[in-house]
C-alpha cells in the first residue's frame, strides 16, 4: 500500500478548522492546492469526504469515520515528535552500559554520578555479564557502550578507544614474606613461593601468561580464585602471594594490610577501552555519555 501521508495531513487540518481558506493559511499553501489535494484523497479512497457549504466544509459520514482514525494518527506523530525533542534535549531516554563490577567501581562511578546530576531524567542500565557476552550484546544492540579490558584490538565491527590502563602487581600480607619488602627481585624468584592467581580465562590471567611466555619465565599457581576480592582476602590471611590489579587493591595497599612486591621485569599494564558499534546511531543520551568520558580522558593525557 502506497500511502501519501501529506494528503491525510491536509485532510486533518481542513476537517479540524472546517474551512478551506483557513486551512490553506495554516498549512501555508494556496487554497487551490488544498482543494486539489482533498480531491486527490477522495479519488484515492473512492468517496467524498466533505460537503461544501457557503460557510465552509463539513465532514460526510464516511469522512467522520476516516477523521477519527487520522486524528489518532496525527496525535501519535505529534507525540513522537515531542518525545524526539525531549530525547534531543536530554530530558528523557536511556543509556545502557556494559562493564565489569570492579572496573565500574574504580572508573565508571564518577561518570555515572556526574551524568545523573546533569541529566537526572535519563535512565541508566549497567550490565556486568562476562566480557565475551557483553561484546555480543554490543553487536546486537542490547547495550550502547562497552567498557572493558582489551588485549587485542582486532574486532572490525567495533570502534575501540583506549581510555586508561590497569597495572598488575604481586602483593603479600604485611605480616608474611617480610623478606620481600622494600626489594626489587627477579620475577622468576616468585616461583619459589605459593602463588595465588586469578582463575583463567580472565584478562589478567591471559596477560601474565603471555608475558611469562614471552620472557621465558615460569610461574606456577598454587591457588586459583575467580573473585579478585577473595584473592586479596586469601593473601591477607597468609595463603600466599597474589597477582592482582593494583587499582583494585589500592585501599588494602594504602592501609598497609598488604604490600606490593617489586619485580624485574615489571609486570605489563592492561589497557581498558570504550567500545561502540561502528556505523551505528547512538541515542542522544549515549552520545553525551560517550562525549563526557572521552573529553575527560583526553584532558588527562
Amino acid at each position: 500500500m502506497n500511502i501519501n501521508f501529506e494528503l491525510y495531513r491536509i485532510f486533518y487540518v481542513v476537517a479540524t478548522v472546517g474551512n478551506i481558506t483557513k486551512a490553506s493559511q495554516r498549512l501555508m499553501i494556496s487554497q487551490p492546492a488544498v482543494t486539489k489535494q482533498i480531491k486527490a484523497l477522495e479519488n484515492q479512497l473512492g468517496g467524498e469526504l466533505f460537503i461544501r457549504t457557503k460557510r465552509g466544509v463539513i465532514l460526510t459520514e464516511n469522512g467522520k469515520e476516516i477523521y477519527n482514525y487520522v486524528k489518532q494518527g496525527m496525535h501519535c506523530f505529534e507525540t513522537a515528535e515531542f518525545q524526539f525533542s525531549n530525547l534531543k534535549k536530554l530530558e528523557t531516554g536511556i543509556v545502557k552500559i556494559g562493564i565489569s563490577t570492579t572496573l565500574c567501581r574504580i572508573f565508571l562511578l564518577k561518570y555515572l554520578e556526574k551524568f545523573h546530576e546533569q541529566y537526572p531524567n535519563i535512565a541508566i542500565q549497567v550490565f556486568t555479564d562476562p566480557s565475551k557476552t557483553m561484546r555480543d550484546m554490543l553487536k546486537d544492540g542490547t547495550i550502547d557502550i562497552l567498557i572493558a579490558k582489551e588485549l587485542e584490538n582486532d574486532d572490525e565491527d567495533l570502534e575501540i578507544t583506549e581510555i586508561g590502563k590497569l597495572h598488575q602487581c604481586f602483593i603479600s600480607s604485611s605480616i608474611h614474606y617480610e623478606e620481600l619488602k622494600d626489594k626489587t627481585i627477579p620475577l622468576q624468584e616468585l616461583d619459589k613461593y605459593p602463588l595465588l592467581f586469578p582463575k583463567a580465562p580472565s584478562t589478567t590471567r591471559k596477560s601474565i601468561n603471555d608475558f611469562c611466555k614471552k620472557n621465558n619465565i615460569t610461574l606456577t599457581s598454587k591457588i586459583e580464585v575467580a573473585s579478585a576480592n577473595l584473592l586479596e582476602d586469601f593473601v591477607i590471611i597468609g595463603l600466599g602471594i597474589g597477582l592482582v590489579t593494583k587499582e583494585y587493591a589500592i585501599k588494602k595497599i594504602k592501609n598497609e594490610k598488604v604490600f606490593v612486591i617489586k619485580t624485574t621485569p615489571e609486570l605489563p599494564s592492561i589497557p581498558y577501552s570504550l567500545m561502540t558499534l561502528k556505523n551505528s546511531f547512538h541515542s542522544f543520551g549515549a552520545n553525551k555519555f560517550i562525549e563526557m568520558i572521552l573529553e575527560d580522558t583526553k584532558k588527562q593525557d
